[in-house]
């Protein structure tokens, strides 16, 4: 069967002009994928993903790719603009991420994450948006279940959450939906493939506080961040940014409850709930 180079978009994004530039400058110098990798010490899938921009270069490549193909400093500053590039697709991309990950670190300051939430949690707290149809909300819901269908399978990520108390305290729909809702994610604080912290008040205020976090660690070892305000989300892919954020989960994990005072304060959260 004949290889067939898939199409590229160059001007959807950085990232793709990068790709686009490493397509062009490769069959310029008459080199093929597996050619090329040689020389750069990287493989062909890599390079494939990163000419269709399904990847991000890694750090050490466009150094590389300036000395194989004789570009001065072309690669080098369309890397630095691609670090800093927002992906058109990176919701998509993300949820790409997340059904490959071996690893899902999450922070929940004012809502309990997707992967945690019970069904009738997650109607109520899309509900909040009002601008959504019932429609819209039960497609997402379903949506949402089928996420978590994953974390039941034969080979189930491991997940680490960290959930502000705030997120315990304020009631989500009725006293019985947060009462279920609490009795879930207790059953998640310690079990072999998913613990549970909580954030307490008394650790007062901290560097997450204003939005949530995912951290998504692959088999590969590559590791993405996911920051979510109110209305944005931003997908980090690039080395240093990820590590930045995974440096602030690190420290708001260290200054959480144990596992044993988490499952404490969830089942006195729980006594309020209780109908």
């Amino acid at each position: 069967m004949t290889f067939r180079p898939q199409p590229l978009s160059p001007f959807a994004s950085t990232r793709h002009y990068f790709g686009s530039e490493l397509r062009r400058h490769r069959e310029l110098a008459k080199l093929s994928l597996v050619q090329l990798a040689d020389i750069v010490n990287s493989s062909k899938s890599t390079l494939a993903r990163i000419e269709t921009a399904e990847l991000m270069p890694p750090p050490d490549m466009p150094g590389c790719l300036d000395i194989a193909f004789g570009t001065d400093q072309h690669f080098t500053g369309l890397y630095e603009l691609a670090r800093q590039d927002v992906h058109p697709d990176k919701y998509k991309r993300y949820m790409n991420f997340e059904a490959r990950a071996e690893v899902i670190e999450q922070y929940g300051a004012q809502a309990l994450p997707g992967l945690l939430q019970t069904e009738e949690y997650a109607r109520t707290f899309l509900r909040c948006q009002e601008d959504l149809s019932e429609e819209v909300i039960e497609e997402r819901v379903t949506a949402r279940m089928a996420r978590q269908a994953r974390l039941n399978s034969a080979n189930p990520p491991f997940r680490w959450a960290v959930i502000d108390e705030a997120v315990l305290r304020r009631q989500m729909g009725s006293r019985a939906c947060m009462h279920q809702q609490l009795a879930s994610l207790l059953g998640q604080v310690d079990t072999p493939n998913s613990k549970v912290q909580v954030m307490p008040f008394s650790a007062g205020p901290h560097s997450l506080l204003g939005g949530a976090l995912t951290l998504l660690t692959l088999s590969d070892g590559t590791s993405v961040a996911y920051e979510e305000s109110i209305e944005a989300g931003h997908l980090y892919e690039d080395p240093a940014a990820v590590k930045k954020w995974r440096r602030q989960y690190d420290v708001l994990r260290a200054n959480s409850h144990s596992l044993a005072e988490s499952a404490a304060t969830i089942r006195t959260a729980m006594e309020d709930y209780r109908p």
